[in-house]
């Protein structure tokens, strides 16, 4: 049976350049590939004639003899006959499984440097901070224990006086290929574990690990106006790498607790005031504190009622990094007096015999309304 069009195989035209050929290469091997069809023998076919399409059509010679003289070009070991799958192949399918399990085989993960130098894991260190000191912004010295580079063996692994060796099952490079059939799977080295180097000989002090674990103190600088949550990085301070590799960054994560008279948002501050219903009504002033220690007066004009908000420009929290600073609003709840004498009840009652609808204009206005729709109700 004659073989169809490489070009119609993959489903591209013949001017479809590297990426399109491989991205429709992709896209039908991850739909034929035998294990998503386990059993079913068109799909294998399938999948093995898009592999020879792919590999004849990646390769720019065998590319211009086949759009020369088509699939004569390799018949009778014309262009080598059907050669093995490149290592070009090998990365692509081993992509394409990374993407079927999740990285099988050793491609997924950390990756892992010359000579197994990973990158050192990236520490969390979580710091609690009064809102005066978010105001003032510090100095902190923290204590994190960690890991660091070994002295004994600068980080190598190996005893003082000896060095690795190469791995001589991968040659250093840390993985190895293997063919499995009409494809090539590479995997991490099962005998250096990835790293391309055999310690023979281990530094005693870090037991070949090239780091060890040791408490460190840092200073961190909290800067003026910082807010909840905020992360602040320290590049480098994280554990080190294993082998000399770069050592990870420390993450330190900032919580500001409670206070006891601001609520914050963003640069501004809220503080809820309770004051006298003989305040409220004829006036006067009340003290409150400030973020900053110190204290200021608020003035209360006569006939103020619950809820009105008072702002105090420019003694709320620093802007960071900046020269402004946000606002700090007072809100008054006016509280009803409780536990009366006699004699405050009757003065009480004696207000309210000579109190009419203009002392209480608000009330007075949402109960006759309230009337009206009873009235409208009933009618």
């Amino acid at each position: 049976m004659a073989k169809l069009d490489y070009y119609e195989v993959l489903g591209v035209t013949r001017e479809a350049d590297d990426k399109t050929l491989k991205s429709a290469f992709r896209k039908l091997a991850m739909k034929f590939h035998p294990d998503r069809n386990p059993g079913d023998s068109d799909a294998e076919a399938k999948f093995k004639e898009i592999s020879e399409a792919y590999d004849v059509l990646k390769d720019a010679e065998r590319r211009a003899a086949y759009d020369r003289f088509g699939h004569a070009a390799f018949e009778n070991g014309g262009m080598g006959g059907q050669r093995g799958f490149s290592g070009d192949f090998a990365s692509t399918m081993s992509d394409i499984f990374d993407e079927f399990f999740g990285g099988m085989g050793g491609g997924g993960g950390r990756r892992q440097g010359s000579g197994g130098r990973e990158r050192g894991a990236d520490l969390r260190y979580n710091m609690d901070i009064d809102l005066e000191e978010a105001y003032t912004g510090k100095t902190v010295e923290i204590e994190v224990p960690s890991s660091i580079v070994c002295e004994t063996c600068t980080g190598t692994g190996a005893k003082p006086g000896s060095s690795p060796t190469t791995c001589r099952t991968c040659g250093g490079a840390g993985r190895v290929r293997a063919s499995q059939g009409f494809f090539t799977l590479e995997r991490t080295c099962p005998h250096c574990q990835g790293r391309g180097e055999i310690i023979a000989d281990p530094c005693p002090d870090c037991s070949g690990s090239g780091r060890r674990v040791e408490e460190r103190t840092l200073s961190v600088n909290i800067p003026a106006g910082i807010e909840d949550g905020t992360r602040i990085r320290l590049a480098g301070e994280g554990e080190a790498g294993l082998r000399g590799g770069p050592s990870g960054d420390l993450y330190i994560f900032l919580s500001i607790r409670p206070h006891a008279f601001f609520q914050r948002d963003g640069a501004d501050l809220f503080c809820r005031a309770p004051i006298s219903m003989t305040t409220a009504a004829l006036g006067g002033q009340f003290e409150v504190p400030t973020v900053d220690g110190g204290k200021t007066r608020v003035k209360v004009p006569e006939g103020t009622q619950t809820g009105k908000q008072f702002r105090l420009k420019g003694k709320g929290m620093p802007v960071m990094r900046s020269t402004q600073f946000g606002d700090m609003y007072i809100q008054v709840t006016v509280e009803t007096p409780q536990n009366l004498t006699k004699r405050q009840r009757e003065l009480l009652q004696e207000f309210e015999e000579n109190s009419s609808h203009e002392n209480n204009p608000e009330s007075t206005g949402f109960f006759a309304r309230v009337k009206d729709f009873i009235d409208n109700l009933g009618s």
